[in-house]
């Protein structure tokens, strides 16, 4: 199992924790920092990149053909920007999670495609390899990876089987004398399949357990030229136009026991962590793109005159640009964050990962359909790149699991151990004597929480206001979640209204508190909270906005009207017609 993955009882990961009642501070404080020498590599990397990138990446070309012309592809492979997250030993640059980051966001601001095409490559191609492959694996496999003569492809969505992996169909039957496996079957929408060496592929092994006939999901790496191996044709997409995106099928393909990817039974688990570290990427990417889009709007919206004046100097405006801008504040703290604890090892950052996938890639598109809107006439016009920044910024909330997924990820993450703290309860109160520690536990909990136990220690005294209003909400969201399993017990699984309050709670309580520490990081480096005036103006927006939402997230647990929604989409499956006629049909 990855060494990162850590006991969640007595290490909870931060989200996890914000179901209880608390905030472990010490996972967020002190806010990260480059080293001085992953500084130094970093500005190596993206001006030896850019300036390769302004020379030959034509975005709107790319978006025009559908197609990498052999010398941008040549050239990613000859900058070593294909190896970055690769280690040393195997022919890589060994970048480090908050590095290689910040190196996927930089690539995505020169075209979305390239970043798709870069990230499925290392972030989730190989990055199997890397997490849960042997000696003899990645000496087989990465030097080639890292070098960009092989790229790597992740090979898990079939028709029947998007986010709900359980139900793939693709087996990997065992061969009479135990020396390879027998793929069949077909994925989907996978990245980079025109291009690939390897597949990481994800089959149904059949076992027996106790008896009886199993199958148990489990990883592969695949030669993308084995016979048997067949390609579909190139998908037509609304954007990331030039990435190469394909339907795989494999008929009886042999794979080669020393070919699978850890034991039979492991691969949803591997498939679950490679996907976290495709998240973060995303996360940083969209960030950037948010930066950029919105950059654009900014100059012409400068530029623009109406009524005698720029456009920029109406408050309407204004206030797109000023909320973006602690929304994208928020976004760069969250992402590197995830990305320390990633370094860090030790830490189960899969919900943190998961919310800054959500938020940034919500963040991206809204940037783009707003700087759209500031262009006017120009953002409809292909001549001009806000069209292709909405088209290319859309898949961002359906990659890597989509957001609603995702939304229930954390939420049903983030109740499980309450819940079973509350089965526990249960069991203690029809024996009290014996369990009165259990019943002390709890009682004790409680009363900390609603004395205040959540408090910020490491924040800024200028931004105490807004601790505060984070320790409420925090405190607000474990006495809900409390009530809910309570009210609901197993039950909960069917309420994804509530789902998706509480894991919008959960992503705005992680990025404020992201927030607070790259602010507070910010005043300590200027000496004082006036000199960093702009980092406190976007800290103090984006965390009471934040907050705002997430009380009335909480209140909507209990004041709601989630079942006359339901009745509404209700009557909409069932006739087909999305609501009643139009007075004029009647």
């Amino acid at each position: 199992m990855a060494a990162h993955l850590a006991d969640p009882e007595r290490n909870p990961s931060f989200t996890r924790a914000l179901f209880q009642g608390e905030i472990r501070e010490d996972l967020v404080f002190p806010f990260p920092e480059l080293s001085a020498d992953d500084r130094e590599n970093l500005n190596a990397i993206l001006g030896s990149f850019g300036h390769w990138a302004a020379a030959t990446v034509d975005p709107a070309r790319l978006d025009r053909e559908g197609r990498f012309p052999d010398e941008v592809r040549a050239g990613m492979a000859e900058l070593g920007m294909m190896g970055i997250n690769i280690a040393e030993e195997y022919g890589g640059f060994g970048a480090s999670a908050l590095l290689f980051s910040r190196v996927f966001g930089e690539v995505g601001t020169v075209d979305a495609a390239l970043a798709v095409y870069f990230g499925a490559h290392q972030s989730i191609g190989c990055k199997g390899i890397t997490l849960f492959g042997s000696e003899e694996q990645k000496k087989r496999w990465l030097p080639a990876c890292a070098s960009g003569e092989c790229i790597a492809a992740f090979c898990l969505t079939e028709s029947g089987s998007g986010s709900d992996a359980q139900a793939m169909r693709t087996t990997a039957v065992p061969s009479e004398d135990g020396t390879h496996y027998v793929l069949d079957g077909e994925k989907i929408w996978i990245s980079n399949a025109g291009y690939a060496g390897l597949f990481t592929v994800f089959a149904k092994v059949p076992v027996t357990v106790e008896g009886k006939a199993k199958q148990r999901v489990t990883a592969f790496l695949v030669d993308a030229h084995a016979p048997g191996v067949r390609l579909g044709h190139a998908e037509e997409k609304m954007g990331i136009k030039a990435s190469d995106t394909r339907t795989v099928s494999f008929e009886k393909v042999r794979v080669p026991v020393a070919d699978r990817l850890g034991e039979v039974g492991q691969g949803f688990h591997i498939a679950l962590e490679i996907l976290n570290s495709g998240r973060l990427g995303l996360a940083a990417g969209s960030a950037r793109a948010t930066r950029k889009v919105l950059g654009l709007a900014l100059a012409y919206a400068k530029e623009r005159r109406q009524f005698g004046r720029p456009i920029g100097e109406f408050e309407i405006l204004q206030r797109k640009f000023a909320q973006a801008a602690a929304d994208c504040y928020a976004a760069d703290a969250g992402w590197m964050c995830c990305a320390a604890m990633v370094d860090r090892g030790g830490v189960d950052f899969s919900l943190e990962t998961a919310a800054c996938k959500v938020f940034a890639s919500e963040l991206a598109f809204r940037a783009a359909v707003d700087a759209q809107q500031v262009a006017g006439g120009l953002g409809y016009s292909k001549e001009y790149p806000y069209e292709r920044a909405v088209r290319d910024a859309r898949i961002m909330l359906i990659f890597e699991g989509t957001n609603e997924i995702l939304r229930a990820l954390i939420a049903l993450s983030g109740l499980q151990q309450p819940g079973e703290h509350l089965k526990e309860l249960g069991r203690a109160f029809r024996d009290p004597l014996r369990a009165l520690g259990a019943i002390g536990t709890f009682i004790g909990g409680r009363v900390k929480r609603e004395l205040g136990g959540c408090a910020f220690t490491k924040v800024h005294a200028a931004l105490q206001e807004e601790a505060q209003l984070v320790c409420r909400s925090t405190r607000d969201l474990a006495s809900a979640v409390e009530k809910l399993l309570l009210t609901h017990g197993r039950e909960v699984i069917e309420r994804q209204f509530h789902q998706e309050r509480l894991a919008n709670a959960a992503i705005d309580l992680f990025l404020s508190t992201a927030t607070l520490s790259r602010a507070t990081a910010a005043i300590e480096r200027a000496g004082s909270p006036e000199a960093a005036a702009a980092d406190v103006d976007n800290a103090r927006i984006f965390v009471s906005t934040a907050m705002r939402r997430t009380r009335r997230a909480l209140r909507a647990l209990e004041a709601n009207q989630d079942a006359r929604l339901k009745a509404i989409a209700t009557r909409a499956l069932e006739s087909g017609d999305l609501t009643v006629p139009t007075p004029t049909d009647l």
